[in-house]
């Protein structure tokens, strides 16, 4: 079954709001309890890890959660809530497929770039400051 395409933005949208308003109220909840370590967003990307991993098996080897939960909860919500969860389903589906070079360079290079990124960005707003 096909899922036309609005209703799969609204899913997804309404989703990733979800997961967004949560990934905020963890955020909230450690604020005062975590000096010098970032425990939430620590929870979050293992608490999303484990949730896009349990529901993306569950759509995929049963009829619990249809197409149509399956964009709303790991699209969206896992989405919202944290990029990192998709990160890690992405690199077990290629460890998964036996893709071990794609799935070093994904992991290794995502950190890497991500990072030489991120430097790159503080550098380019330095003139800004």
């Amino acid at each position: 079954m096909s899922i036309n395409q609005p209703l799969s933005i609204l899913l997804v949208g309404a989703g990733g709001f979800l997961g967004t308003v949560a990934r905020y109220l963890v955020a909230l909840a450690f604020s005062p309890a975590s000096p010098g370590f970032p425990y939430a967003t620590f929870s979050v990307n293992i608490a999303g890890s484990f949730l896009i991993g349990f529901l993306s098996e569950l759509a995929v080897s049963t009829t619990i959660v249809s197409p149509e939960a399956r964009l709303f909860l790991v699209t969206g919500f896992c989405g919202g809530f944290t990029t990192f969860s998709s990160y890690m389903f992405e690199g077990a589906t290629l460890a998964r497929e036996g893709e071990l070079f794609y799935f070093s360079l994904y992991l290794a290079g995502s950190i890497v770039a991500g990072f030489v990124a991120l430097y790159t960005g503080i550098i380019a707003a330095k003139p800004w400051s």
